[in-house]
């Protein structure tokens, strides 16, 4: 026989209530996985965005060669080298770093070529980029930057960040040609808004923990809008490899950096006239300041600008332009941000009360600098290299205590002249030679170019650094 168990059905219906609302709070909860396609979806949206702007630099130059046999000594030969830049203006100008171009003749960009949208081998597809010269319009050895220009127009230029906005923690993309391998980007995050990795230098970088390598110099750190955050410089490493301690030059540099190495060629630094010393707790104690930190005015140029509004030695900084200033790395790395003309908000504590002060910025003095007013665009043109030049004399000589030779010409800025020979020089270089003749004057130069055919070959001897090169071209 058969046994039929009766369940009320109000029991059923009450199971069927509670059962019911799960379900669909269940069914309306996001998945795990829709989170992750999101984010991923918005990484690759930042990628496609961003990767247009990121260029691969090619660098042509002598140098020692390694030969392997132990009694041959020192043979020097062509090298190349790479890097990564990034597009700083459409116009054709790109920012890279100054070691990536240290020492080159011939410097070429690859503008990446556009991927088909649904294309699954796009990376490759965009290795065919497009190989343009590159013309070296300014270097700031400092703090390692360097402008570059292409005859290009329409090219798609990367943001900057606002590096006040930086914050640790937040997810950047680095972006380059890592090993050769261009089109490449990698993910971490900023380790550091401001890290100084060497002691006696004012100079602070972000630190990120997103792979880079070598080859990666120059190329781009972006935030998740998009936007420069800063120019991947150099990594710490005992390998060689990436070891997640990576290093970019702040926003805030390459912005003042780039308008004034298109300007001038060089960077015009800004000074104040202000020295100042970290306020440790012996020097509170027997100056009897309230505060065992932050900055002591220690010294003031005579007539300075800050002199001049009114600071004092022994005033204590607390802040410029609203930014707090505990340490001199903080005040060093602010006027690295600020150019001639500018001017600082400066809050400082004296006699126990705040004083706020208007500080003009002034053009820090520098021996080859304040030879600038003696160039003219028509007379100091050399159209074939394409740079303005002064003819090396008693001034220049005494500026540059360390030239090899006191004769020459001094190369002050380049000139944006579209028919000028491919050939790479920077300011200060200093034009010794053309095809083993010496150089007396710049009228000597224009016309020992003048003289020679067209294609014909050409031989420079230069000196930078201190060092003497031999540049070879070919006329245009």
């Amino acid at each position: 026989m058969t046994r039929l168990s009766v369940v009320p059905s109000g029991v059923v219906v009450a199971v069927c209530l509670l059962v019911a609302p799960v379900a669909r709070a269940r069914a309306a909860e996001p998945r795990a996985t829709d989170s992750l396609a999101q984010f991923s979806e918005s990484v690759q949206s930042i990628v496609t965005r961003v990767m247009p702007s990121v260029v691969q630099v090619l660098v042509t130059g002598y140098g020692p060669l390694t030969t392997g046999q132990a009694d041959t000594g020192l043979v020097l030969g062509r090298q190349r080298s790479l890097g990564s830049g990034v597009v700083i203006a459409p116009d054709g100008y790109i920012i890279t770093n100054a070691h990536v171009v240290a020492g080159a003749q011939r410097v070429q960009v690859v503008l990446p070529a556009d991927a088909p949208a649904e294309s699954r081998f796009g990376t490759l597809t965009t290795e065919r980029g497009e190989t343009v010269d590159a013309r070296v319009v300014g270097v700031a050895g400092d703090v390692d930057l360097a402008l570059l220009k292409v005859e290009a127009n329409g090219l798609p230029a990367l943001p900057l960040a606002d590096y006040e906005r930086a914050r640790t923690g937040e997810v950047v993309l680095a972006f380059g040609s890592p090993q050769g391998l261009r089109n490449s980007v990698t993910m971490g995050v900023v380790s550091a808004v401001a890290r100084q990795p060497v002691a006696d230098r004012p100079m602070v970088y972000v630190q990120t923990d997103a792979p880079i390598n070598p080859g990666n110099s120059g190329g781009p750190l972006v935030n998740v809008h998009g936007e420069l955050v800063g120019i991947n410089t150099f990594i710490m490493s005992q390998s060689g490899g990436s070891q997640g301690l990576g290093f970019a030059i702040p926003s805030a540099i390459v912005k003042v950096a780039y308008a004034q190495l298109r300007r001038f060629g060089h960077l015009h630094r800004g000074q104040i006239g202000l020295d100042v010393q970290a306020i440790s707790r012996d020097l509170a104690s027997s100056l009897a300041i309230a505060r065992d930190r932050g900055l002591i005015v220690s010294d003031l140029m005579q007539d300075g600008p800050a002199s001049t509004a009114g600071l004092r030695i022994g005033d204590i900084i607390l802040s410029v332009d609203g930014q707090p200033m505990d340490t001199p790395v903080e005040l060093a790395f602010r006027m690295y941000t600020v150019s001639a003309g500018d001017r600082l908000n400066i809050t400082a504590l004296r006699d126990g009360k705040p004083i706020v002060f208007d500080v003009a910025v002034m053009e820090r003095p520098q021996g080859l600098h304040r030879l600038e007013d003696r160039v003219d665009p028509e007379t100091s043109l050399v159209r074939q290299l394409g740079i303005l030049g002064l003819t090396i004399d008693g001034e220049i000589a005494d500026a540059m205590p360390g030239l090899r030779a006191a004769f020459g010409v001094m190369v002050v800025a380049g000139a944006d002249q579209s028919r000028a020979s491919d050939v790479s020089l920077s300011t200060g270089d200093v034009i010794h030679c053309i095809n083993g003749a010496p150089v007396r004057n710049l009228e000597y130069l224009r016309a020992a170019l003048d003289a020679l055919p067209a294609h014909a070959p050409v031989t420079l001897q230069i000196e930078r650094d201190g060092k003497l090169h031999f540049v070879t071209f070919e006329l245009d």
